[in-house]
């Protein structure tokens, strides 16, 4: 059994959850936009304080790993290496769009050749995604692709393909009149979707360095051009 703190930070949710033994026992989440770095350690103060634990009661920290925003996956990963550091706990990493499969699975389960498709916001028509069985294997890796109305035709001509995420409403426009398509609406990643995943990889003694170990992002960060009033 491991008590372990679960954040999430990849998306504009700021969630953090503690769990015991892989169930989630408490869990705080804000949904306001660029809220990462004020909220998320009063979060784990506060779902360590609800379960009436505290830090050193710990056994690992895990965090989302990506893909997802650069800031946010920035700012949860030197959070949680600053709590391994200090609490000599080791770091477990969880990939952002696994997670979120199991948290469609746990909403719409669907056995047999169905597959769902976790979607990560990358900008414009862009974004990030894979395709997971209902047992959690990755059936297709993980990619930045453009969305179109030729997005996922082939694949939804036998079977049906579960989508959600803040990406996945660009699938929408295009998919909702196929009967294949079936998309779960408003839901996001969050690190109560961490909890089993976690404790399975603090079983089987799956950590991460602490000096290198970096977010997934995907692709390079490319700062935005600072737009001043008057100039061009």
């Amino acid at each position: 059994m491991a008590i372990i703190l679960n954040i999430e930070t990849s998306t504009i949710a700021c969630s953090v959850a503690l769990a015991i033994d892989g169930k989630t026992i408490a869990i705080k989440e804000s949904f306001t936009r660029n809220s990462h770095a004020e909220n998320i350690t009063v979060f784990s103060e506060n779902v360590l304080k609800k379960a009436g634990l505290t830090f050193p009661e710990l056994d690992a920290i895990a965090v989302s790993k990506g893909p997802g925003s650069y800031t946010g996956l920035r700012i949860g990963v030197s959070t949680a290496k600053g709590f391994c550091y200090s609490l000599d706990k080791p770091l477990i990493a969880i990939g952002t769009l696994k997670a979120l499969s199991a948290g469609m699975i746990s909403k719409i389960t669907i056995p047999g050749d169905c597959l769902y498709c976790p979607m990560i916001d990358a900008r414009r028509m862009e974004v990030y995604s894979a395709l997971f069985d209902y047992q959690l294997n990755e059936t297709r890796k993980i990619e930045a692709e453009i969305i179109d109305a030729d997005s996922f035709r082939d694949l939804l001509e036998n079977q049906k393909v579960v989508f959600a995420g803040d990406g996945a409403e660009k699938c929408k426009t295009f998919l909702q009149e196929n009967n294949n398509a079936v998309f779960i609406d408003e839901l996001l990643p969050s690190a109560k979707f961490m909890s089993k995943l976690a404790e399975q990889k603090f079983q089987d003694g799956k950590f991460e360095n602490l000096a290198y170990f970096e977010p997934f992002y995907l692709k390079d960060f490319v700062a935005g051009i600072p737009r001043v009033k008057g100039l061009r």
